[in-house]
């Protein structure tokens, strides 16, 4: 005789000797099934272990940049062994014609273990996801590694959190208190801490917007330093004139950042005076002659030009841009150019103006009034060149 499954469930809740011989009919009258059964399921879980183990190969932890390689190993050496059991007990459920005790515990494990397993991917393609967003080896060191246990269990909380009220909501668990005591110590402890997690976000920020790394010359406000470390409340910048200064994460962005490490070049601009008295032909050349002169010393000339007429001048704008972001290779340039500009003026007769005034005396009427006193006409007379005397 046949065994249903909703004699088998009354058997096991009423009676458990009658429970265990109405499993041994089952048992007694499917056993070719099950043993097919039990041999797809052996399958699969080889398979499955067999595809584990190659993604593991083909993803190997070793590369600084974590990619989406490496991600995809870590799911997959993350994938527990007893899940893939229950998910191949759950693939042959139906083919063994299983009884509806056994098909209601097969069902309430998968349910179970597929929401603890999902946690789990989960958890890892965030972190992984983390790692990758922030960059190279040089920026994870720095930021990275101080502020991945943070990060780690704060992903870990709040996916398990989340996976403990489905899986109870599943069981029948009435939810709805656990998830408002949750949501109330969350804003509780947010409040509590809003200094921290301010300063936590604007580190995780840095991470995955990457303004900047470690190494980086930046600058804000008032400020100009190297970079030497990025934690997950504060940054340490070595300033440039060699104080270590430490700022919050979140004083940090709140200020407009000048990453100047990746300056495509640097811009030098000089203004350059000469005299009144040089003459207009030479004025016109002197635009070709900057030109020349940067384009000599391997910089792209932006300006070389008149600007314009001041007080004891004629002013000529002279704008370069030096490739490259080292000012160890702008500064010699801006000397050489300098040096270029006062031979090349010299030779060319060009006079670089100075600040001059000229003062005139008037007497009340407006006349103009000599600084000196006029000589009689006789006195202005070149004398006679004096004769020899004899005696």
């Amino acid at each position: 005789m046949q065994v249903s499954k909703s004699a088998a469930n009354a058997g096991f809740s009423a009676n458990p000797e009658l429970f265990i011989a109405e499993t041994g009919d089952w048992i007694a009258e499917n056993w070719l099934r099950i043993a097919i059964a039990v041999g797809i399921a052996a399958a699969i879980v080889l398979v499955l272990l067999t595809a584990q183990k190659l993604a593991q190969r083909l993803c190997r932890e070793g590369e600084a940049l974590v990619g989406w390689r490496t991600i995809a190993g870590r799911l997959a050496a993350r994938t527990k062994f007893w899940f893939l059991v229950i998910l191949a007990a759950k693939i042959v459920d139906n083919y063994a014609a299983a009884p509806l005790w056994l098909d209601r515990t097969i069902t309430f494990l998968f349910t179970v273990g597929m929401t603890v397993q999902a946690a789990i991917w989960a958890r890892e393609l965030v972190l992984g996801v983390v790692e990758h967003r922030a960059g190279d080896a040089q920026h994870g060191n720095g930021a990275l590694t101080s502020a991945m246990s943070i990060i780690r269990a704060l992903v870990t909380f709040l996916i398990f959190a989340i996976a403990l009220v489905l899986i109870l909501g599943n069981l029948g668990v009435n939810v709805a208190g656990l998830v408002a005591g949750l949501g109330i110590g969350g804003i509780a402890i947010g409040l509590a801490a809003q200094g921290i997690f301010s300063d936590l976000f604007a580190g995780v920020s840095i991470l995955f917007d990457r303004p900047f790394k470690v190494g980086d010359n930046i600058s804000w406000g008032d400020a100009s330093g190297t970079v030497e470390q990025i934690g997950m409340r504060t940054t340490r910048v070595r300033l440039f004139t060699g104080e270590l200064l430490i700022v919050s994460n979140k004083n940090l962005l709140d200020k407009e950042i000048r990453n100047v490490t990746v300056r495509r070049h640097i811009r030098l601009s000089f203004m350059l005076g000469v005299t009144y008295e040089t003459k207009p032909e030479t004025l016109a050349r002197i635009p070709a002659m900057l030109t020349e002169m940067g384009e000599a010393q391997g910089a792209t000339v932006a300006r070389a030009g008149f600007e314009a007429f001041g007080a004891s001048s004629l002013d000529f704008s002279f704008i370069i841009d030096v490739p490259g972001a080292d000012w160890g290779v702008a500064h010699p340039t801006r000397d050489r150019l300098l040096v270029a500009i006062m031979e090349r003026f010299a030779a060319e007769g060009i006079s670089l103006a100075y600040p001059t005034q000229t003062s005139y005396t008037a007497a009340p009427d407006g006349t103009l009034i000599m600084p000196y006193a006029e000589l009689p006409a006789d006195l202005l007379r070149v004398p006679a060149a004096a004769g020899t005397s004899g005696g």
